[in-house]
């Protein structure tokens, strides 16, 4: 439950942020200067906002399956299964995938259509070495008799990382679909938003990773156990 306040306070905090740089509470009729001024801002785009709720509802998904995992984890038939090592390269590629995304928007932002396709030709190159680390780590567990339906941890396992899988394949289709048109088009400003788009997608799925690599990791059964005594 303390997992679930905790992402919701982190979400209340980027939308009040959000609110306020991103000109959505200004009072235009109230501000002195030219009607043309208010021509010069540009409205958000419609598909970056929809983005933003779709990826808080993603995270509110993973934030309920974290609480549920950390509540069922203290049962008595919980048995801990071990953690694969390659999850430690899984997760270095991720990181080089988002990091290559960044360079595409930076590129893109540029204009420079040659780096925009270096960097999600890279992105896409090492999310697909991400995701067969995957697909090995849990064959890995399985040839060792971790299977799914054997324990309770195992299962959460298998789905915490698939969930969080399924989505970074989601987000490969988007990018197969902006790479095409990187590579059709000769300018860089036709698929700005575009790959804007996936670099905010690809930092947000890293960022739940890095969380549930954590937990999975045991690294926050501290900060865990504090929050506890906080709520208790």
């Amino acid at each position: 439950m303390s997992v679930t306040l905790a992402f919701l306070a982190g979400v209340l905090a980027i939308a009040a942020w959000w609110l306020r740089h991103g000109q959505l509470m200004s009072k235009p009729w109230l501000e002195e200067g030219l009607a043309a001024d208010l021509d010069d801002a540009a409205p958000i785009p419609t598909a970056k906002i929809g983005l933003c709720i779709f990826l808080a509802v993603v995270g509110a998904l993973f934030a309920l399956l974290v609480s549920a995992y950390l509540m069922r984890r203290d049962m008595v038939d919980w048995r801990a299964l071990p953690t694969p090592s390659l999850l430690w390269i899984n997760t270095g590629a991720l990181v080089l995938s988002s990091i290559a995304l960044q360079w595409a928007w930076n590129s893109a932002r540029r204009d420079d259509i040659d780096g925009v396709r270096a960097g999600l030709l890279g992105s896409g190159v090492s999310a697909v070495v991400f995701l067969a680390g995957q697909l090995m780590a849990w064959r890995q567990l399985s040839d060792a008799g971790y299977f799914l339906t054997s324990n309770p941890a195992n299962a959460f396992f298998y789905l915490i990382t698939a969930l969080h899988a399924l989505h970074l394949l989601g987000g490969l289709v988007a990018l197969a679909r902006t790479g095409a048109r990187a590579w059709g088009r000769a300018e860089a400003r036709d698929v700005r938003l575009s790959v804007e788009l996936c670099t905010i997608y690809w930092h947000a799925l890293l960022l739940i990773w890095l969380l549930l690599f954590s937990l999975l990791m045991h690294w926050v059964d501290d900060f865990v156990a504090i929050c506890r005594q906080l709520l208790t």
